[in-house]
């Protein structure tokens, strides 16, 4: 800095004398023209015929020329650029397949894949979607093994129109071709298990593609809802499920309900029952020929729908978009859906009891919850079920029933006054205990456990009021827990009111993240923030989910319904908040012949009510013309009825009792969020007073 200044204060009087002498030199040539000029100009530009006018003619050709030469040259090299990029992607295009055949032998185990130095771009996947928009970054040529798939251009396809949830069990699309198309050469039934001669089953071993557009962790309901959806409105998607089980998605309300009460002695091996109509049909969405297999799905032609089973997702890397499983395989997606439903809850006392305990304990989820159990059920003398809600009332039935052909002691016990007391007011809780009673269960009501110990082949429970029952066996049925693991390694957030990953209302947690089924926090454009761990809930968010992963970019609008059996003479359908802690009305009348879950399932054709739903039914609803009953009703008169949920004066919940197939209509009361100044008049539009 001293050099510069010292140099500068030398330069600096030079620089003026020398400005000087140049002033001077113009004056006096001023001054011998006769005139002063203001300025002395350094050069002159204008297009007068004087002072230099052809000089600014020839300057201004000049560049003229320039500008046309220069568009010229832009418009070849780009016209040559194109075709040349053409004859690459021909010659790629015309090179022959490569088969899995020709591949060398890999191990079982899939060795997570090298990350790209940070100085090179990743060339895109090979299996990625011909339908995926392109990216900002710049295109990058494919190696013969990655372009050994040519291009196919999928036609955009129109909007569906709004599916039903009984698209979920309907035959394959024709959109959807069997595995043995979009296989290579040889077609194979994918190898989704692997079935022992004692018939437990075993992971199968898979070599799956390092990269997949929809990636969807989770083997339930909501995810098999999203695949149909992401398949239906982009035909040839690739879809990756991804779930811990050892089997395909299947529907989880058999296992509860009418799989208890088949017949068929191998019922626990063909997972096949027979609705209360009498018709049989598998628990599993679709069969093993539905799928393709995981390896296989980077190379379907045409897309398709991959079960990886036996896989548990262990870590999430939201920023690089890929998920690492307890294998340390490592997998990359465009876009995620994280279906993980929940884990059973167990009471503290029973974890703190000691191995000997646990062992003798089932919390029921899974279809391995059910074949235990079963046979549990075939060789003790007493089971106990602790809990009153859907899932302890629900199987108390199914035991009960088992009961009366054997010499097995049912016992159910909760904290409540009576059965379904957190969802059904009073009275009817009442009634339902009576009903459950019948079935041949022995109810303990106001019950808290103390403690549970093993003793003399026996489990002990020990209640804080001094009662002690004694058993060989209990079924925890308190609750679920939402399955929010992935939340610390991804950075989302969960809900410290509700539980489950919170999310917007459409089901969106990040940019490329949705979360659907019983984990999705998710917000009610009517009734607020919600969570909901029901069937029909897990079909209707993930279709939605599955939608808004295509750019559907829908709010959470249909109002999920859910529905309990005690047994074949007793259902009840239910939608919105209901908790017998707000403020009820009900309206009930006879029942009759036709006003039970077997004489609906006869009517609609399936067991699973929610498919017999369809939204136009609530259009236009006309009010029964029979007259409302007055008066107080006794509980014996309980047959069927509606029951009114209300906050705020408003109907936010609504229990069809005995009432089938009028869903839509209860629908349609929630959505117009108005009041009403007498609920009789709306319960005749259930016309629950017609024979």
């Amino acid at each position: 800095m001293l050099k510069c200044r010292t140099l500068w204060r030398t330069l600096a009087p030079l620089a003026r004398t020398s400005s000087t002498v140049c002033r001077q030199n113009a004056r006096r040539a001023g001054l011998n023209n006769g005139r002063l000029p203001a300025c002395v100009p350094a050069a002159h530009m204008s297009t007068a015929p004087a002072g230099g006018g052809r000089e600014n003619q020839l300057y201004v050709l000049l560049v003229g020329a320039t500008c046309v030469g220069g568009a010229i040259y832009a418009y070849r090299t780009v016209k040559g650029d194109s075709q040349r990029y053409q004859d690459r992607i021909d010659e790629i295009s015309s090179r022959p397949l490569k088969t899995f055949t020709e591949e060398p032998a890999t191990p079982t185990q899939s060795e997570p894949p090298a990350a790209p130095s940070p100085a090179e771009p990743s060339p895109p996947a090979p299996d990625a979607d011909p339908a995926d928009p392109p990216s900002d970054e710049p295109v990058i040529e494919a190696s013969p093994e990655e372009a050994a798939e040519p291009p196919v251009v999928e036609p955009e396809p129109s909007p569906p129109s709004e599916p039903t949830p009984a698209e979920l069990t309907e035959p394959v699309a024709e959109s959807e071709p069997p595995a043995a198309e979009s296989a290579a050469a040889e077609p194979a039934e994918p190898q989704l298990e692997a079935v022992t001669e004692s018939g437990d089953a075993s992971p199968a071993s898979h070599k799956v593609s390092s990269h997949t557009p929809y990636l969807l962790i989770g083997g339930g309901t909501a995810s098999f809802a999203a695949a149909r959806s992401i398949r239906a409105r982009d035909p040839g998607a690739r879809v990756l499920i991804v779930t811990d089980e050892l089997v395909p998605p299947y529907m989880r309300p058999p296992l509860s309900k009418e799989l208890w009460f088949s017949d068929d002695p191998s019922v626990t091996e063909t997972l096949r029952f027979k609705q209360w109509n009498g018709k049989e049909r598998s628990i599993y969405f679709q069969p093993p020929s539905f799928y393709i297999n995981a390896e296989e799905l980077g190379s379907a032609e045409n897309g398709g729908v991959a079960v990886l089973t036996g896989k548990k997702v262990v870590h999430m890397d939201v920023r690089g978009n890929k998920i690492k499983l307890d294998d340390d395989t490592e997998i990359s997606y465009d876009k995620c859906l994280i279906a993980t439903g929940g884990v059973p809850r167990n009471l503290q006392v029973i974890e703190r009891a000691g191995e000997e305990v646990m062992k003798r304990t089932t919390l029921f989820r899974k279809v391995e919850d059910f074949k235990s159990l079963d046979k549990v059920s075939r060789n003790v003398k007493s089971i106990t079920i602790i809990g009153g809600g859907f899932l302890g009332s629900e199987l108390a039935c199914a035991l009960g029933r088992r009961s009366t052909e054997s010499d097995l002691e049912v016992i159910q016990m909760y904290p409540e006054k009576g059965n379904m007391g957190k969802v059904l007011p009073e009275y009817l809780s009442n009634w339902t205990t009576e009903k459950v009673k019948k079935e041949g269960v022995k109810i303990i009501s106001e019950a808290l456990v103390k403690s549970v110990v093993s003793k003399d082949d026996k489990l002990e429970i020990q209640l804080k009021d001094g009662r002690l029952v004694k058993t060989d066996h209990i079924v925890a049925a308190v609750g679920l827990e939402p399955n929010v693991d992935l939340a610390k390694s991804a950075g989302l957030e969960v809900d410290s009111d509700f539980g489950g990953f919170r999310v917007n209302a459409e089901l969106q947690a990040r940019s490329n993240i949705w979360v659907a089924g019983d984990a999705a926090c998710f917000y009610d454009i009517r009734l607020g923030r919600r969570r909901v761990e029901h069937h029909d809930h897990a079909v209707v968010s993930g279709r939605l989910a599955g939608e808004n992963m295509t750019g559907a970019n829908k709010p959470y609008w249909h109002q999920s319904m859910f529905w309990s059996d005690l047994g074949p003479d007793v259902g009840y359908e239910a939608i919105g908040i209901v908790d017998s802690s707000l403020p009820t009305v009900g309206v009930f009348a006879k029942a009759t012949a036709k006003d039970t879950p077997k004489a609906a399932t006869e009517e609609s054709g399936t067991g699973i009510r929610s498919e017999s739903e369809t939204e136009h039914t609530a259009s236009s609803p006309v009010a029964s013309s029979a007259p409302s009953p007055t008066g107080v009703q006794h509980k014996d008169e309980y047959g069927k009825g509606v029951i009114f949920y209300l906050r705020d004066k408003v109907v936010v919940g609504i229990i069809l009792w005995n009432v089938f197939n009028r869903m839509p209509i209860a629908r349609k009361i929630i959505k117009d969020g108005e009041e009403h100044a007498d609920l009789n008049e709306v319960a005749k539009l259930f016309n629950i007073h017609d024979d």
